[in-house]
């Protein structure tokens, strides 16, 4: 008897809503992207729910145009290191961009998480597309497109490296003898490369799963060459079935071509559930939550994946603007194409910016229908699972009580955590320490 494939889920922190207008939902709590206790409650919620991670997005570049969430809100650090004192299993997911952080921070702070939450902590590594993070930062531009992409190789090595600086037995702790530390199995890295030069060796050690899980979420043919070739997961979009099965397809080849197990590579599209006791009650919290929203957030909103462009000079019931997508390489390019996607369709600017404000999704409908549509994207390889945002408030819950449940009936989602690290959770080894790797391989020759 075959085992079913098992859904992966994960929980998107995200305060005051995704969109421009969520905070004003009347049950909103309107200060959440700052407040730990509702953080703290979105995060328990979760894991009763055995999800397989939470996790908070990053942008280090915001202007007086950014949604409400980006406006103010926590450094993803900071607060999954205080989730991991109140949760026990759940795995702990944060962004950090590789162009404008130095790799032994980066690597330490991950490293620190790693052992706060007992093995739990997972990398989103991102290169930035946001022009306006370069002055953040105390430089003139942003690096390119392709330059990002060779510079994400490099540093993700050597954060790698550095989480290897120490052998899993270097700390000896012998009181007797006084020994702390087998000073042969704590090593340097001593990299000089085309971006980096660091020295190291990290000073913290390798926690119980070895090194963070790595997670990304590029679209583009940069982007989807390096995830195949190093994440273990990955966040994307699709609208439809079809959509998902062509990204899940390719990556999934992708990865096999780089010599990998593609089974050890997660697909997990993001998604939005609207949930109702019935379909029509489904479909009148879409349309509550679609009301929140106007035409120049809608813009807002818009814009943000072209750069921050303004799209409210141009006429709205008019076509979209085409000399945007010429400046397509300074986009955030997975959006930008969902967009001109759009517009080949025909859409008025109104339009693409309604529909792009509040996406209608796959999954409108009763918890049944939910389950079902699931289902289906796991069994025909739409995707390995869902990173989920709430959409309304208190639809955590009812995703918890309600969906869950149906998913465990049917056998293909976990009714208990298998282990105590985040790579446990997903069925993922350990990765090999490089340094003991090449000191057994020193021995056998």
């Amino acid at each position: 008897m075959s085992i079913k494939r098992q859904l992966r889920l994960g929980f998107i922190l995200h305060g005051v809503g995704p969109g421009w207008d969520d905070w004003r939902h009347p049950d909103a709590q309107v200060d959440a992207s700052t407040s730990l206790s509702f953080y703290k409650r979105q995060a328990q919620v979760a894991e009763r729910g055995k999800f397989d991670y939470l996790f908070v997005a990053d942008s280090v570049s915001i202007n007086a145009r950014s949604s409400p969430h980006y406006l103010n809100r926590f450094e993803p650090l900071t607060i999954l290191s205080a989730l991991a004192a109140v949760t026990d299993h759940i795995g702990l997911v944060g962004t950090a961009t590789v162009s404008y952080i130095e790799p032994y921070n980066l690597a330490r702070q991950f490293a620190s998480l790693d052992h706060i939450s007992g093995g739990r902590a997972g990398w989103n590594v991102v290169t930035s597309w946001l022009e306006g993070s370069a002055a953040n930062y105390g430089r003139d531009e942003h690096f390119a497109h392709d330059v990002r992409y060779r510079l994400a190789e490099e540093y993700l090595d050597v954060v790698k490296g550095l989480w290897d600086s120490w052998e899993d037995d270097a700390l000896v702790r012998d009181k007797a003898t006084g020994q702390f530390l087998d000073p042969d199995k704590l090593h340097e890295l001593n990299h000089k490369g085309e971006f980096l030069k660091v020295k190291g060796p990290l000073n913290i050690s390798r926690s119980a799963q070895g090194q963070p899980v790595i997670f990304q979420a590029g679209s583009s043919e940069d982007g989807r060459n390096f995830a195949a070739k190093h994440a273990e997961a990955i966040f994307t979009h699709a609208d439809s079935l079809a959509e998902g099965q062509a990204f899940y397809a390719d990556l999934k080849a992708r990865a096999k071509g780089f010599g990998r197990d593609p089974e050890k590579l997660f697909i997990v599209p993001g998604a939005r559930p609207v949930i109702g006791s019935t379909e029509a009650e489904a479909e009148a919290k879409y349309r509550e939550l679609a009301s929140l929203g106007n035409l120049e957030n809608a813009l807002r909103s818009l814009g943000r994946g072209f750069n921050d462009h303004n799209f409210s000079v141009y006429d709205p019931d008019g076509p979209f603007p085409r000399e945007v997508a010429a400046e397509g390489h300074k986009s955030n390019q997975s959006q930008s194409a969902r967009v001109l996607a759009l517009a080949d369709e025909g859409l008025t600017l109104r339009e693409i910016a309604l529909r792009h404000a509040t996406p209608r999704g796959n999954f409108v409908g009763t918890p049944e229908q939910i389950a079902d549509r699931f289902e289906t994207w796991l069994n025909e390889r739409g995707s390995d699972g869902f990173n989920l945002f709430e959409s309304l408030p208190g639809q955590l819950d009812v995703f918890v009580d309600q969906v869950v449940p149906i998913l465990q009936q049917r056998g293909i989602y976990k009714t208990e955590y298998p282990g105590a690290t985040f790579r446990e959770t997903l069925g993922l080894d350990v990765p090999v320490n490089r340094n003991t790797a090449a000191r057994l391989q020193r021995s056998a020759a």
